[in-house]
């Protein structure tokens, strides 16, 4: 399965200063692994030591925060947007 997947501006130095990237997988995991694949280096911004999404990151499939579905077992369905978005904090 084919997706875009949108990268802040903070991680677009990994894809070259592209803001969307193409990757293929059926599911969350598979396209961060395609990801890496391509922009290497760029799965360590995203996932922690363990393997799960950094605290401050959110991932979007669709409009869908991943958090709130199958976090990396998410379904990634042909032509659908995935968004890493860093979380905002401040006070």
């Amino acid at each position: 399965m084919s997706v875009s997947v949108r990268i802040p501006t903070i991680l677009r130095t990994y894809t070259g200063g592209a803001s969307e990237v193409p990757a293929s997988g059926t599911t969350l995991a598979e396209v961060l692994d395609d990801l890496e694949a391509h922009h290497a280096g760029i799965r360590a911004r995203i996932l922690d030591d363990n393997g799960a999404l950094r605290r401050f990151v959110n991932v979007y499939v669709g409009n869908e925060d991943v958090r709130f579905l199958e976090d990396l077992a998410t379904p990634t369905p042909d032509g659908v947007q995935v968004s890493v978005i860093p979380a905002v904090a401040g006070g």
